[in-house]
């Protein structure tokens, strides 16, 4: 949808939770358009307190109000021939919600304070988190508005419903936070894997991504293992550190989770699993077959 929608000059609006990567794809809409080369300007309207968002979007003139002591383009002019991007629009009031509809419908405005009518062609994508049909129903926004601007709407899904994506963008995560800090911080562990899918992540991509930072910092090895990943991740059974635990039970968690690796890293080779662990192939076996690990399963 995105590189069909980026030939176009037609308005996008992206829905989605908080850290789904909505601004990622207004950037990847502009960068290949035919508008890639002019400016591409953000603005967070949620950022922007209400009596200021209007002279933020359309600009004011000289003594428009207290404090404007000098005339200043908005950022519909800064993006003239080119795209703005208003993130988190459900939160505007709706006196701008006018202005706003009236430069998605007929490309013009007047700065704050002035009456000079100003030209822009200017590419508009959206983005908020919001219910925008309910807040339609509410009186809170503008049905008028929200039809202009969905004209092209595109959904970015939670991360708990793309499962498949977790572990994609958790191994690019690890590569560019081992990179810029210098670690050697080459695979994730199987048990680190589990216990990343298991997790519903709330703060989807932007979560994870921190998630991945941290471990990358508390590692001293060569693979993240569960233990290096957030409290918040290891509440769950899956991973073995539930707080109720007696010492032995977390004590065969962790011997289950070394030995599963292990076996990974030798593809199934117990003489040299039990060489990477320091320990006797006879005890290997032994563990292995207490814990219900198979080492066929990793050939």
């Amino acid at each position: 949808m995105i590189s069909q929608v980026s030939r176009s000059h037609a308005t996008v609006l992206i829905r989605g939770e908080s850290g789904t990567g909505k601004e990622l794809v207004a950037n990847s809409i502009h960068y290949n358009s035919n508008r890639s080369k002019a400016p591409f300007v953000k603005v967070n309207c949620a950022a922007i307190p209400n009596n200021l968002i209007e002279s933020e979007l359309f600009g004011h003139e000289k003594g428009a109000f207290t404090g404007a002591v000098k005339q200043k383009p908005g950022r519909f002019e800064l993006a003239h021939k080119g795209t703005i991007f208003l993130d988190e629009i459900g939160s505007i009031e709706p006196d701008v919600q006018v202005r706003l509809l009236r430069v998605l419908q007929e490309r013009e405005f007047e700065r704050v304070g002035g009456h000079k009518t100003l030209k822009v062609d200017v590419r508009i994508i959206a983005a908020t988190n919001k219910n925008l049909e309910q807040a339609v129903d509410e009186g809170t926004f503008r049905g008028d508005l929200y039809y202009r601007l969905n004209v092209f709407p595109i959904y970015m899904p939670p991360l708990r419903e793309r499962k498949t994506d977790i572990l994609l963008l958790a191994d690019f995560f690890l590569e560019r936070y081992a990179d810029e800090n210098g670690r050697e911080v080459k695979r994730l562990s199987t048990p680190a894997i589990d216990m990343l899918m298991a997790y519903h992540w709330p703060g989807n991509v932007r979560e994870l991504e921190n998630c991945i930072e941290r471990a990358v910092l508390l590692c001293e090895e060569g693979a993240i293992h569960s233990y290096h990943l957030p409290p918040s991740l290891q509440t769950g059974r899956e991973s073995g550190t539930l707080p109720d635990l007696s010492l032995e039970d977390a004590v065969a968690a962790l011997e289950k989770e070394m030995i599963i690796d292990a076996l990974k890293n030798t593809r199934g080779n117990i003489t040299l699993a039990a060489e990477v662990l320091k320990t006797t192939v006879r005890k290997f076996a032994y563990k292995a077959k207490k814990f219900g690990v198979d080492y066929r399963t990793y050939r």
